[in-house]
């Protein structure tokens, strides 16, 4: 990376925080790390995202929306495993008290750096293993081997231990309960398990989708808005049966090719490689259709939403790195100037982990019953209650016996059979039953079904969206007419967002400040809102300036409205990446805007 007097990073923050995309939160109060706020722009950028999202998987794959609580009870997360497995390790300066995560503070003290004049250089050494993943014993060999000292104050660091990342919390005034703010959305999802699988009708594969916050109680979070405390998942539970992976619609995404880097070649220091999903399921790179058709329905979600595809790659989780319930994961990665490749989208197959886990916390049956094409006939043995035996021994508790026995779920040792009855154990002997085999016909058995998760971190994909949308541009000033040859405006700021994703879909611009110019530019205003355009009326300044600042915020059009439209009824329609005008009559301005909000040619006209 090329270090410049202002690295691309502090310019899309510096413009973001300016131009109403991101704000710190209570930064009237100092702010605290790892919360942002959306601003009017941001909020609507991040929302459009949301709504593409929506459009491939509730209305491509199909999938109904759900939303679910933010804060979950203890069970819940002492079942999911997260409350012993959330963890991260940590170390504390003995001086100053100052947090850190031992792993990225091993990272960032061993990391190479590049200078401007371009000579490499080490805090340390470059680490031969990535430290992501390690235990506490490691990390904190690594450090005392390193001699790392403390980033804040240059003090000792004390010994790493573990801290869990859930925000705890009590639920009701009275008799507390204990809760917790969710690390991701899925647990409401699967928790709904019965409900859903009737909503299906009982049939796989289905899928559920859930948008909302999750919360990490990251011990130092540093990287802006990389790594927050509180943050958007989009996640899709996609319920299949694991004895049959074939996805009802793989050619739709036959013929992707994605970036792969699986665990094999990154232990062996090689390249990532790209090549069709097809071929990467052939060669048993990526082990199921599911898992590879949603890695090649992530890559067409962020090439579609502007990121490029040369910076876009899909990273194997090590084995070290794996999530508890994971049994493969996918990381798609986007390359940012200032942090390097970032995960956003997390593809995982969690197996039966979660639905197993909660059945047996919960004693509820998550099974789904799955019919065989043909009934299978089989032979069994069951137990023969002798009644004569039973009756007189267990007297008015015999209906109980039979029907526990009846049940089936009798384990026999030693010849005996243990039950509870109504809190009682008792036994019941060899002389009470006998064994016969039976052979009867079987229609289907009850499985768990496994999962395939997508899970999209929205803010990663905004803010990459951000950096990968931003420009500077020198500009020749007779390529666009309305400047008035200012100085200050040769070079312009761009946000290059594809025209569906602009947080602002219009601006509209009255030529002068004249009124019979702003009352027709009102009236385009009004024509537009009725369209479910946002249009953004801005009549302060000269044209020139109007047209950088929708520029710099990625409007898409600019509607000019001048003396000629007092004559004609006509209107210039100003493009921002080329700057160059059409003019159009103002009754075809919405169908015209439409259509070139869909990507068509701009200089084609109505």
């Amino acid at each position: 990376m090329q270090i410049s007097d202002k690295q691309k990073y502090d310019k899309v923050i510096e413009l973001s925080r300016r131009r109403g995309f991101l704000w710190r939160s209570f930064e009237i109060y100092g702010g605290t790390s790892g919360f942002w706020d959306y601003g009017p722009l941001g909020a609507a950028l991040k929302r459009k995202i949301e709504e593409e999202w929506r459009k491939i998987y509730v209305i491509g794959e199909g999938f109904f929306e759900i939303e679910t609580p933010t804060i979950g009870i203890k069970e819940v997360f002492v079942a999911s495993g997260h409350v012993n497995n959330f963890v991260d390790v940590t170390v504390e300066c003995t001086k100053c008290g100052a947090e850190y995560r031992a792993d990225h503070l091993i990272r960032d003290a061993t990391k190479p750096l590049v200078f401007e004049h371009g000579e490499d250089g080490t805090f340390s050494h470059v680490l031969e293993t990535n430290v992501e993943g390690l235990d506490v014993k490691e990390l904190d060999k690594i450090i005392r081997e390193d001699d790392i000292k403390c980033p804040s104050c240059g003090g000792e660091l004390g010994e790493c231990y573990q801290s869990n990342l859930m925000f705890k919390t009590s639920i009701g005034a009275g008799e507390k309960k204990v809760g917790y703010l969710r690390p991701e959305t899925a647990q409401g999802i699967f928790v709904d398990f019965p409900h859903l699988l009737r909503f299906y009708r009982e049939k796989l594969p289905f899928g559920i989708v859930q948008i909302g916050k999750a919360y990490r109680n990251e011990i130092s979070p540093r990287q802006g808005v990389i790594r927050l405390r509180e943050f958007t998942l989009a996640e899709a539970e996609i319920f299949i049966d694991y004895m049959d992976d074939t996805h009802p619609t793989f050619e739709r995404v036959e013929g992707e090719k994605v970036v792969l880097y699986p665990r094999e070649d990154q232990n062996d220091e090689k390249e990532p490689k790209e090549m069709g999903i097809e071929e990467a399921l052939n060669k048993k790179m990526i082990e199921n259709e599911f898992l590879a058709y949603n890695i090649a329905l992530a890559h067409k979600f962020l090439t579609k939403i502007g990121i490029p595809k040369e910076k876009i790659r899909f990273r194997q989780h090590k084995e070290e790195e794996m999530a508890h319930y994971a049994s493969d994961c996918w990381d798609a990665e986007i390359e940012t100037e200032q942090f390097g490749w970032i995960e956003v989208i997390g593809i995982a197959d969690r197996g039966d982990y979660d639905l197993k886990a909660h059945s047996t916390a919960s004693g509820q049956d998550l099974t789904l019953f799955k019919s065989f094409e043909n009934p299978i006939k089989t032979k069994k043995k069951v137990i023969k209650p002798k009644m004569g035996k039973i009756g007189p021994v267990f007297k008015e508790k015999t209906p109980l016996v039979l029907k526990k026995l009846k049940e089936g779920k009798n384990e026999i040792k030693d010849g005996k059979i243990s039950l509870e009855i109504d809190g009682e154990e008792i036994t019941i002997g060899e002389e009470m039953y006998s064994l016969e085999e039976v052979e009867e016909e079987v229609y289907g058995e009850r499985i768990i079904p496994h999962v395939i998760e997508p899970s999209y971190g929205v803010d990663r994909i905004l803010y990459a969206l951000l950096e990968h949308s931003y420009r500077e541009e020198s500009l020749n000033l007779e390529t666009d007419l309305n400047l008035n040859d200012e100085k200050e405006d040769e070079k312009r700021i761009v946000l290059g967002f594809n025209a569906f994703l602009a947080p602002i879909d219009v601006a509209v611009l009255p030529l002068l400040t004249k009124e019979e110019l702003i009352k027709k530019s009102r009236d385009v205003v009004e024509i537009l809102k009725r369209e479910n355009l946002l249009a953004d009326y801005d009549d302060s300044g000269s044209i020139g300036r109007r047209y950088r600042r929708q520029d710099e915020v990625g409007t898409p059009f600019c509607v000019t409205i001048d003396f000629e439209t007092l004559e004609d009824d006509t209107v210039t329609i100003r493009e921002r990446d080329t700057m160059k005008q059409i003019r159009v009559e103002k009754k075809d301005l919405p169908n015209v805007l439409g259509r070139l909000r869909e990507g068509e040619e701009f200089l084609k006209g109505p």
